[in-house]
Order: structure tokens, then sequence, then C-alpha cells
């Protein structure tokens, strides 16, 4: 046998590369379930290989859009007060027009992913974010206590877009080995947004009348959109998979990489919208019933989110009331949480992403090597619920409460990450998966803000926050244990072509 003859036999016999083969897996995976796929590895209309930039300036405008809707979601807070008497309304009234924005998050998530998943994340990122405008600008006009719920969950409704599509959004754009890094990176503006909206709510409504903290975010929403338009490219594989099969069809090129019934697909893209609506709304639903990795996602995300909504929606409160502080200086406070939450994303995408890679050297990839990364987030979300609670029951230095507040919204904010990257990993219909695991945290976060006034006069700060933190360490702390042992089971269990 000649040198070369070796050579060759050498090469053949050589293993393949595990990420060739993963990706050649993709494009064969695509091909079979939408009849078209990406010319190769390396197609540069793929999203996966648009460049940095490009990606960098979708993700950046879209989280900039969610930053905007969080803020809204808690800029009335320090104003609540004011909002409570000029709409002659109750305490627990008032907080029912701040958390009822939480309640439309839970429900128009599931028209938002049918239709993204449908037509795309783009069109629908537009539309809703001018649902949003339009619903928020109107809140204060009246001023009418009835006007002003119904407007606030019309706008959270809207809003909901932002936590919908932008992990989705992010998950179409950056391979499964840069979740950290693109997570740190879109999470970064929004995970401010609960405490740049008191911060600015306080300001606001200390030098304008309370109606601007509405029409500020509505204007700068509209900004938002305006640069969105020209910016955000649509990411969603079947949309254009099924864009690139109608060229195709339209040009007459009938390629191998195209078959029959994509074209027909295609050209009826825009117009079967009654008859696959519902099987698309329904999806969110059948995922929530059939699936417990879901059931299990949404059990732990809602509980983190509710306790979440409960200390913003009594913060500002408790600087006002119990440390005589005023609506200007109490809302610097929340800088405590912009720390945590900043904290969280740039701290934690990294490390995401260092376990994810070591952990794929000795296996092959699968969603629970996002567990390890929830154990941190899981022990100090309730050590800060403790200290925040007992610091100001004590009435200790304000800088005390705000490190716990910091540890808390960090713990809080590092769950929330690993539970998105796991199910990003698992669901191949991103959206639905995320609005059906989302809606039992919305639902929480509408209704624990309501007794939270009831709770902490009758119970205190410190043991009130030592009730939840109790339950939290009762259901929370099993949780990376079940993922790790039976995450995989639990995910086999009501799988389908989902």
């Amino acid at each position: 046998m000649s040198s070369e003859e070796k050579v060759i036999e050498t090469v053949a016999s050589a293993p393949a590369d595990p990420d060739v083969v993963r990706e050649q897996a993709r494009l064969d995976k695509l091909l079979k379930e939408h009849g078209a796929t990406w010319d190769s590895a390396q197609d540069p209309q793929d999203p996966y290989n648009w460049s940095t930039w490009r990606k960098v300036s979708i993700a950046l405008v879209v989280s900039l859009g969610q930053l905007i809707t969080l803020m809204s979601a808690s800029m009335m807070a320090a104003a609540l007060p004011q909002i409570g008497h000029d709409l002659h309304l109750s305490d627990s009234a008032t907080q029912i027009t701040f958390s009822i924005y939480i309640l439309g998050l839970a429900f128009a998530p599931f028209l938002i992913a049918a239709l993204s998943e449908m037509y795309g994340r783009r069109p629908i990122w537009i539309a809703s974010n001018l649902f949003y405008i339009f619903w928020n600008a109107l809140c204060p006009v009246g001023p009418s206590a009835g006007l002003m719920t119904v407007s606030r969950f019309l706008a959270g409704s809207g809003a909901s877009c932002g936590i919908t599509l932008t992990g989705p959004i992010l998950a179409d754009m950056f391979r499964a080995e840069e979740r950290g890094r693109s997570l740190a990176l879109a999470t970064f503006l929004p995970y401010m947004g609960p405490a740049l909206g008191p911060i600015v709510g306080g300001l606001t409504s200390q030098h304008l009348p309370w109606a601007w903290l509405f029409w500020i975010l509505s204007i700068f929403d509209a900004a938002v959109v305006l640069l969105g338009f020209f910016t955000v490219s649509e990411t969603y594989t079947p949309v254009l998979l099924a864009r690139k099969a109608d060229a195709a069809a339209r040009a007459g090129d009938e390629s191998t990489a195209v078959d029959k019934w994509t074209l027909q697909y295609a050209g009826d893209f825009y117009r079967d919208l009654r008859s696959r609506l519902g099987a698309n709304l329904l999806r969110p639903l059948a995922l929530m019933v059939q699936r417990p990795a879901v059931q299990v996602i949404a059990l732990i995300m809602a509980l983190d989110f509710a306790v979440y909504c409960l200390l913003l929606s009594t913060y500002a409160t408790l600087w006002i009331e119990r440390y005589n502080q005023s609506e200007t200086v109490s809302s610097l406070n929340y800088i405590a949480l912009a720390v945590g939450t900043i904290t969280a994303s740039q701290a934690g995408g990294p490390l995401m992403d260092w376990m994810y890679a070591r952990m794929k050297r000795h296996g092959e990839p699968v969603p629970e090597f996002r567990v390890p990364f929830l154990i941190p987030g899981v022990i100090i979300m309730p050590l800060g619920m403790f200290l925040y609670g007992w610091a100001a029951e004590k009435y200790m230095h304000w800088i005390v409460v705000d490190v716990g507040t910091a540890i808390f919204v960090c713990g809080s904010f590092l769950i929330g990450q690993g539970m998105l990257a796991y199910m990003l990993d698992e669901f191949k219909h991103a959206a639905s998966a995320n609005a059906a695991a989302r809606m039992l945290s919305n639902i929480l976060g509408f209704v624990f803000p309501i007794f939270a006034p009831s709770m902490y006069k009758r119970l205190g700060y410190g043991w009130g926050n030592t009730v939840l933190g109790l339950i939290w360490v009762v259901l929370g702390f099993p949780i990376p244990v079940l993922l790790w042992v039976y995450g995989a089971r639990l995910r086999a269990l009501g799988r389908r072509d989902e």
C-alpha cells in the first residue's frame, strides 16, 4: 500500500468531529421537519452564522424594549399612595392597579408565542410593542380607576412580548455553547428595569404629575420600536426557511433541498390563519399539561418570581413609612436591586458557559448541564430574604437592608437564568415553552403583592420574610437534585413532536 493510500485510509477511519456530526444532524432535521434546510453549516442566511455585530444589535434593541416594559411594571411604585388617593382606592385596590400589569403578562404570551411561531418574531414584536405603547399611554387618562385597571392589564399584555420573545430570539441566533453569553447580553438592560423603574418613578412623581410616569415610557418605547423597525431582522428558522422555499419556487428552482410540500406550505404561510392559530394557541397549554418537565420549571419559576414581585411592591413603602425617607431618596435604594441583577446577569453568563463547556467534554450535551448553575441561586436567595427582613424589622442601617436585598435579587435572577437556559435547550418551540412556564409565574406575581401589605402588618418584615424563605427552602432546595437525577426521565415523559 502506498503512503498516499495509507493517509487516505487513516483519514477515512478517523473518528468524526462530534460538533460536525451534530451540525449535520441539525441540518438534516430541519430538512425533515420543514422540507428545506440551509445550504451548509456555514450558510450566511442561517442566524447562527450572522455577524457578531448583527446579533448584538438585535439583542440590544429587543432587550432595550424589554427594559422599558419591565420598568413599567414597577415605575408607579413610588407614586402608589398618591395614585390611590387621587383615584379614591383602598390599599388593596391600589395594589391591584399595580400588580394587574403582571396578570397581563400571564395570558398574552399564549397568543404572542403562537403568532411568533406562525409568522415570525419580528412582526409580532413590533405589533405587541405598539399595543403596549397605546394602552400604557391611556392608563392615567381620566383619571378613572376602571380605565387605569383595564389599561394596565392590556399594557402588560403587550409588554409580555419582551419576556416571551427575547429568550427565543437569542436562542435563534446563538448556539447552546454560547447560551450564557447571549443571556448575559440580553438580560443586562432588562434586569435593571425593576430597579430603574422606581428610581425614575420617584424622581418623576416628585417633580411632575404622576400621569407622566406612563407617558414617558410610552414615548421611549415608541423610539425603540422605530429603531427596531430598521435593526431587528427575522430570526425564526422555520419562517426563514419558508421564505427561502418561496423564493426558490418563484425562481423555478425545485432543488433537492426544497420539496413540493414546502413549496405549497410557503405559499400558504400567511393565508391560513384560522386553521393554524388554534393548534399554536393550544401548544403552550399542552406543554404545561403533558410535560412534567415544564411543570417543574413552572413551579420553581413561579415561586421565585412571586416572592420577587412581593418584595418589589412593598420596597418603596418600607423606606417611606419605616425609614421616613422622601420619595426621591427612597427610590435610590432600588440601586441594590440593580446591583443584584447586574451581578447575576454579567457574572452568571460566563459562569454558565464555563460549566457547560466543562461538562460537555465528558459527554453528549443535555439540558441537565444547566442544573449546577442553579445551586448558588437556590442557596443565596433565602439568605438574602432573611437578612433583608430582619434588618428592616430591627431598623438596622439602610445599607444592611440593601445588602440583603441585593443578595436576594442576585439569587432570584440566577435561578431565572438557569431555568430559562434549561428550557431553551430542551424545547423546539421555545416561545411556547416559555409562555407555558411563565403563566403560573405571572399569576402568582399578580396575587402575592395584593396580600403583601397585610402580611407585613401582621407578621412584620422579619417573620414575614422568614415564612417566605422557609417555603422556598422546602420547595426550592430539592429542585436541582430532582432535575439532575431525574431530569432525563422527566423530559421523556409526555414528549411528542411538539
